[in-house]
């Protein structure tokens, strides 16, 4: 009967941690792995840390108050901030939307598919299926989505034939550099595996599953499973662009396609499709994740019907906001000569440069215990909170002055 319960309960988590790895991330993950080898996996052993605790703080706060971050937020310090907040989210999440459309673009160019036809058909396949189906079935969806992307690269990096013992050296060991190029490639790292809307989300979802404070222990096993598959793929898709890429010379790749297409001579064909594949599903499953998450926050910080369980008519802003943020992000991508790197590797950075904001709201509600009762963050949780968030300011300051005397 326990196993059951707990069964019941997993998703949230799941759900979040697979959709971190995304277009986005898979881009910024190759691009580390070819620029730098093994040298970034120190990052996603951190991140590992923070992300877990993190998550579990969001999920503490929707099952305590059966509320959204951005309602809380509304609530406590009024609709100047709750907008504030929500304007913050959606700035990430539009970054996060274009790259996925810009990921699922380049994959489907690998077989002469145009960009504009390609991100047409996702946006109407990715609206359909959310506004038609139930909870269960848009989750079972994403997670099975979500399986198969790992799987993809846990066989892709396999077959890529790297030094395993150099790669978990160097993932324990950090390996620093001064070069504002590394830094860039260290806060775009952290920024696609710990992002605004995964905060926002796993709190949404919570709620919209109907979860309740009793469910805490199966959630923090949902949290730290999905935690640890973000950052266990990550690792994978680092060290096949690693052993290949980065071995053989070839730094300056532009997108995971091109990494995709560079495995082929050194890693085999299949590689290379389960590469290719893999961004594809990983786009999808993106596309599916954030503008939902910006539905659900925009919903939240102004009183109105959020949830997939609802239909057209009974949450028509949700729905429409939904919609929007897909189509206006379908329409984006679709402008001739768009540099899709650029687009989807900065979306990674403004994740990274704007996660501060978003953090300090959670630690701050986490703490109250008027509201959260015996589910209030304690002194562990509350001084790995701030501290996540003060290296988070600290790396965008680095990051700055880097760049600057660089």
């Amino acid at each position: 009967m326990r196993l059951l319960a707990t069964l019941a309960v997993l998703g949230p988590g799941l759900v979040s941690g697979f959709a971190d790895n995304d277009a986005g991330g898979i881009t910024t993950y190759s691009l580390a792995g070819a620029k730098f080898g093994y040298a970034l996996l120190w990052v996603l052993l951190w991140t590992q840390v923070i992300l877990f605790f993190t998550q579990e703080v969001g999920a503490r706060l929707g099952l305590a108050t059966g509320k959204g971050l951005m309602g809380l937020i509304r609530e406590r310090w009024g609709v100047r901030w709750g907008a504030f907040a929500v304007l913050t989210m959606l700035a990430a999440n539009l970054g996060s939307t274009v790259a996925e459309f810009a990921g699922i673009g380049s994959a489907l160019g690998l077989f002469g598919i145009p960009t504009q036809l390609s991100a047409a058909v996702a946006a109407v396949i990715v609206v359909g299926f959310i506004t038609l189906g139930s909870y269960g079935r848009v989750q079972y969806l994403f997670v099975a989505v979500g399986m198969f992307v790992s799987a993809a690269y846990v066989i892709s990096a396999y077959l890529a034939g790297p030094d395993w013992q150099q790669a978990f050296h160097a993932l324990i060991v950090p390996q620093l550099s001064s070069s504002p190029v590394y830094w860039l490639a260290v806060v775009g790292t952290v920024g696609t595996t710990i992002t605004p809307w995964g905060q926002a989300f796993i709190q949404s979802y919570v709620v919209d599953k109907r979860l309740r404070p009793e469910d805490l222990p199966a959630s923090r096993i949902d949290v730290f499973s999905g935690a640890l598959l973000t950052n266990v793929i990550a690792f994978f898709i680092v060290v096949a662009c690693a052993a290949t890429l980065y071995a053989t010379g070839q730094t300056t790749i532009t997108d995971a396609v091109q990494a995709a297409k560079a495995l082929e001579p050194l890693a085999g064909p299949t590689a290379s499709v389960l590469f290719a594949v893999g961004l594809l599903g990983a786009a999808f499953l993106g596309l599916g994740v954030v503008p939902l998450t910006s539905a659900y926050s925009t919903c939240e910080t102004f009183g109105w019907e959020t949830g997939v369980d609802w239909n057209w008519r009974e949450a028509p802003a949700f729905y429409g906001l939904l919609a929007f943020f897909i189509g206006f992000a379908a329409l984006f991508v679709m402008i001739p000569g768009l540099p899709l790197i650029q687009v989807m590797f900065g979306a990674q950075v403004i994740n990274a440069l704007l996660l501060p904001f978003i953090l300090i709201f959670v630690m701050l509600l986490s703490a109250d215990r008027k509201l959260l009762g015996p589910l209030a963050s304690g002194r562990v949780l509350l001084t790995i909170g701030w501290t996540a968030t003060a290296m988070l300011i600290g790396m965008s300051l680095i990051l700055l002055v880097t760049s600057v005397t660089g």
